[in-house]
């Protein structure tokens, strides 16, 4: 059975002494290819679009758009430095780019997945003022919180990115066992020792995932104590109620997406030291990608349920966008908490 997709010949991936290569057969690599491929351009379109409609229409430049315009170059640059050459190396089972761009790679990895799960934090605080505290949203979340939001987010992601590996952190202790028996020509994995996969998955994934699992909970109780309390009251209320619970609705659909793709990897990533790295590679590859995928899907949550996308995505399809002045266009009509 396995022939069907493996040859049988062992081979090397640069001869003798260098990491094994597994040899998928050629209707494999093209099917590989082109799932992943699509993954990668879904991934850099999308959220391309995002960051054009937000840098160039006056009305979208605000607080709450500035975080999602950096989860939007957030991931993709997560589409374009990790998962095309991911791709490569998950379909080749080869790292053929060199020790220096394989350190790149890796700190890309860390650091682009660590940002785009901390600015998904972020949104969930700006959400959780705007739904439970909409008159205090516009002294709280200024342009100036957006921006320090967004420097911790990046600053936070890079120390964790580039840290991890340059400094050698994710071996610490365990140089020699690493170079001894684990390291080879043609590999480009992440190794990492019982501390730094503890360390690093708190900061990139349980800490923001708690984080965002708290306020969503608060934001729903909030929202269902005020659907109880008013009732049958004016229609003001009850429009306010409605967004209200719109809003709930999608910070769920998030964090439903958001915990469905990156718990399997992180589950994995910091069991693995613990189990004698007994986890197959090919296993954390695959989850990796379920992760990755939360970037594809990001630009469809945050940005293609709102009208104001939608209309912006149409000027820009259409060439409209080139319009000397298209970009005093009213994508929404204004109110409170808008976009």
């Amino acid at each position: 059975f396995m022939s069907d997709f493996l040859s049988m010949e062992p081979e090397f991936c640069y001869g003798n002494g260098s990491c094994v290569r597994t040899v998928y057969t050629v209707a494999v690599r093209v099917t590989l290819y082109l799932v992943l491929g699509s993954a990668v351009v879904l991934t850099v379109l999308g959220n391309l679009f995002v960051i054009v409609a937000i840098s160039h229409f006056k009305q979208l430049h605000t607080p709450t758009n500035y975080l999602t315009l950096s989860l939007a170059v957030t991931d993709l640059l997560l589409g374009v430095l990790v998962m095309f050459p991911g791709m490569i190396r998950a379909v080749e089972t080869c790292w053929y780019f060199g020790e220096m761009f394989c350190r790149l790679f890796l700190s890309y990895d860390i650091l682009l997945c660590t940002a785009s799960i901390m600015n998904l934090s972020f949104i969930s605080i700006d959400r959780y003022y705007a739904v439970c505290h909409p008159m205090l949203y516009p002294r709280k979340i200024t342009v100036h919180t957006a921006v320090i939001m967004i420097l911790v987010t990046w600053c936070v992601s890079a120390v964790v990115g580039f840290g991890m590996i340059f400094l050698k952190l994710n071996i610490l202790g365990m140089e020699e066992l690493y170079y001894n028996n684990l390291a080879c020509e043609g590999g480009c994995t992440l190794f990492t020792t019982v501390v730094a996969s503890t360390v690093s998955a708190i900061i990139s994934f349980y800490l923001p995932g708690v984080i965002m699992l708290a306020i969503y909970l608060k934001i729903y109780m909030v929202a269902q104590r005020q659907v109880r309390t008013t009732g049958l009251q004016n229609t003001s209320s009850s429009k306010v109620d409605k967004h209200q619970r719109k809003a709930t609705k999608t910070l769920a659909i998030i964090m439903g997406v958001f915990l469905s793709l990156w718990t399997p990897f992180f589950l994995c990533y910091i069991i693995d030291p613990y189990i004698g790295y007994s986890v197959p590679p090919t296993l954390f590859d695959i989850l990796s990608w379920l992760g990755y995928l939360n970037s594809t899907i990001n630009p469809l949550v945050y940005a293609f349920f709102y009208s104001w996308f939608r209309k912006a995505f149409q000027i820009i399809v259409s060439g409209r966008i080139f319009r000397s002045d298209m970009s005093d266009t009213k994508l929404f009509v204004e109110r409170s908490g808008a976009g």
